[in-house]
């Protein structure tokens, strides 16, 4: 299965599918033979679970290079090795990147491609669910101790490869981590498609099918926002959706303590909280996510291990708030997103909710 990505500046495919390493070779057989170096960005990790099929099936000479695993991948320290490995390397403009891993290997390999000697081709082989979204669009960046993704370029990949084989070594805290960016996808495209989310029973009674058909909506979704909105001038800030306050509990708890899925599962409750009072959200729709989040096995008692002034600290930094207000991305109707600015007051009203109904919980 093929979902073009066309931006102002580039043209591109995501190509779906089980076992397909060897057609990606295939097709990009002229591409690889000109390239003077070919170097597999990965962590151990990911390597342990997928050198041999990745040695299996990839038919051309490269290097590899070794990052931290997750999200401890995304700093200047890490940003800094893989430069310094492709200068020893006696890489070029002619040298090609490959993103193999989840978000942060992705977001890591695509900023160092933009700015290795002023950008050089790379491709995204996402291996995890989460990935579905960040390997799609061209956002790249590293963190900084002050805020997530503060620090990168919007820089498209010359392919995504989503692999499905890459998927069946995922622990159950990936599959939670991943699922949460796709319900986001659901909640800001179709009401039907998120309602099937609040029958779900349990992590395990997802069916491998039925993932698969969730991540191409998905990837539909981000593809379809990327093309209005490359640079996140308009529709795309509702792709942000739950991520505010999201980013906040994921810089406040500690990058790499807490999972990006998970923040945005937490985050996406007090955004549901802002949607009923700025839009037509149904009342108590919040607290149906909240109680999906419950089901799945959500770790929500991160709210209660930071503050709401760290939170507020962290939300005033975010990139979406301009001037010391907040830009919240909310929903109008479920599947009809927004951007509403919102005050601090309010947030606190929420999170306080938020916090009251996870007491209730314990």
């Amino acid at each position: 299965m093929i979902i073009p990505v066309r931006t102002k500046d580039s043209t591109y495919e995501v190509h779906l599918g089980e076992n397909i390493l060897q057609s990606f070779c295939e097709r990009n057989t002229e591409e690889f033979d000109k390239a003077d170096q070919i170097v597999v960005i990965t962590d151990e990790n990911v390597w342990g679970l997928h050198q041999h099929y990745f040695d299996k099936n990839f038919a051309f000479d490269y290097k590899i290079h070794l990052v931290p695993n997750g999200e401890s991948c995304k700093t200047f320290d890490s940003y800094f090795d893989v430069q310094t490995f492709l200068l020893q390397e006696n890489c070029s403009r002619n040298s090609i990147l490959l993103a193999l891993g989840g978000g942060a290997v992705g977001d890591l390999t695509g900023f160092v491609a933009s700015t290795f000697m002023r950008g050089i081709p790379f491709i995204q082989i996402p291996t995890t669910i989460l990935a579905h979204d960040s390997a799609v669009g061209g956002k790249t960046a590293i963190n900084h101790p002050n805020g997530k993704n503060m620090i990168g370029a919007f820089y498209q990949p010359k392919e995504v490869l989503y692999d499905f084989h890459f998927l069946q070594t995922l622990p159950k805290s990936e599959v939670r981590s991943g699922l949460a960016e796709v319900i986001k996808h659901a909640l800001i495209s179709d009401v039907k498609w998120s309602n099937e989310f609040l029958q779900l029973e349990s992590i395990d009674a997802i069916q491998k099918e039925e993932l698969l058909i969730w991540l191409e909506k998905g990837i539909r979704v981000k593809a379809n926002i990327v093309e209005l909105d490359e640079k996140e001038k308009s529709y795309r800030k509702y792709l942000n959706f739950g991520h505010t306050y999201g980013h906040a509990i994921e810089a406040s708890i500690g990058y790499g303590k807490i999972t990006h899925g998970e923040a945005v599962m937490i985050g996406m409750i007090p955004a549901l909280m802002l949607s009923e009072i700025h839009g037509e959200v149904k009342s108590g729709y919040a607290h149906d996510i909240f109680q999906l989040a419950n089901k799945l096995e959500y770790n929500l008692q991160h709210v209660l291990n930071c503050t709401f002034e760290q939170l507020a600290t962290f939300m005033l930094k975010d990139k979406k708030t301009t001037n010391g207000e907040l830009h919240f991305a909310l929903l109008k109707h479920i599947g009809d997103p927004f951007i509403q600015v919102v005050s601090m007051d309010e947030v606190k009203k929420c999170d306080d909710q938020l916090r009251k109904w996870i007491k209730e919980e314990i």
